[in-house]
């Protein structure tokens, strides 16, 4: 469907609306994947320790509406989720709540009962999970449908066998992520939601960042579009996302990869850790605390998803610059999603890059043309 003139140039030109610094190479680089058809729409921010140094909207966030994008349209971000949930886990650390080389068994009695793939009995750290090291297998759609709580979900992963011994192999694991957030939930006394709201985002700002959105949240979420192999964008449904809000119907708290948020909301987190865990004159984390979360604690293992990462808490972290991540400094760290969401930190150049678009099915989300594209233009 071909998008009316006035509707295109509106969308254009909508980012210049607000004053915000724009990187035009950032801009000509995106018009030219929504004229590819590799994505419906994007926005990007860049951002130092202080200030925004781009914020740009380009295309549309419905191409059936011709909505187009804009600087508080929500995207689901996946799991760019988990640096966060890593963070909850850390401001219970420093409080001395838990320890991440702690079992996860002092906290979650269930799994005194995990078993390795030979069926001989096994512990795994919150460390482990925190680095994709535990072995834990993952639970199925099937497995989780109807689940409400992370108690509920909690209570099922230790009873399917591990794939592994613990901390032999890097193997993505979204039971792991959750499974340090119902820790969180243990020792904090709250629910997981609840407690990323009163800790993280009524303090920061992050208005807009939720595991459930609200109707007028919902009426600005960006749709998501898979590439077609006849060349076109085709509407996906978005995971996670609620029909209709008002029947108050909940499914977990997904704290591997269950949030929603915009550019400016993830904005404040990114340059929260990017000042070493304080913001606007508050604390949130010793800056030793975001250090060791985010320098490598997966040892020699080989990791994912692109090549010369290393593992921290959380987080992913560039070992050695390289296709993807040449415009990013060694020791850099950030998180993807899997509809091309991407967020990372260099804290050489003192930058922040969020890429928020929503693209179903690239191969690699985190090897995708469209984060090289922005993340060299933005280094520059």
């Amino acid at each position: 469907m071909k998008v009316p003139l006035r509707i295109a140039l509106f969308a254009a030109l909508l980012s210049a609306t607000h004053g915000e610094p724009i990187n035009e190479a950032i801009q000509h680089r995106m018009d030219e994947f929504i004229a590819q058809k590799e994505i419906a729409g994007s926005v990007t921010l860049v951002a130092d320790p202080d200030k925004i140094l781009h914020l740009a909207t380009n295309g549309m966030a419905d191409t059936e509406s011709f909505r187009p994008m804009a600087r508080d349209t929500l995207f689901w971000i996946a799991s760019m989720t988990k640096p966060i949930t890593a963070t909850a886990v850390m401001m219970m650390a420093e409080e001395g709540k838990l320890s991440v080389d702690d079992p996860v068994s002092k906290y979650l009695p269930e799994f005194k009962e995990l078993k390795s793939s030979s069926g001989k009995p096994v512990e795994i750290t919150i460390k482990q999970c925190l680095t994709h090291s535990s072995g834990l297998a993952d639970l199925q759609p099937n497995e989780q449908r109807g689940v409400k709580t992370l108690e509920e979900v909690i209570k099922l992963v230790p009873k399917k066998p591990l794939l592994f011994d613990p901390g032999t192999k890097w193997q993505y694991c979204q039971s792991g992520i959750n499974t340090v957030a119902r820790i969180v939930e243990v020792v904090s006394g709250k629910n997981f939601a609840d407690f990323l709201q009163e800790r993280l985002f009524t303090p920061l700002g992050m208005k807009d960042t939720c595991f459930y959105p609200d109707k007028d949240q919902l009426g600005r979420c960006a749709s998501s579009y898979e590439r077609t192999t006849e060349g076109t964008l085709r509407k996906v449904v978005i995971p996670y996302l609620p029909t209709d809000p008002a029947t108050g119907e909940k499914s977990f708290p997904r704290a591997n990869g269950g949030l929603f948020s915009t550019a400016t909301d993830y904005a404040k987190f990114a340059q929260m850790i990017l000042r070493g865990g304080e913001l606007d004159g508050k604390r949130y984390l010793k800056t030793e605390t975001v250090k060791q979360m985010t320098s490598v604690q997966s040892g020699d293992l080989t990791t994912g998803f692109t090549p010369g990462n290393g593992w921290g808490l959380g987080w992913c972290v560039v070992r050695q610059p390289q296709g993807v991540s040449e415009a990013l400094s060694s020791g850099s760290f950030g998180h993807g999603g899997l509809f091309g969401t991407q967020a990372w930190i260099d804290p050489v150049k003192k930058r922040a890059y969020i890429l928020l678009v929503q693209r179903s099915n690239f191969t690699n989300s985190d090897n995708s043309d469209v984060r090289r594209a922005f993340q060299k233009e933005g280094a520059k």
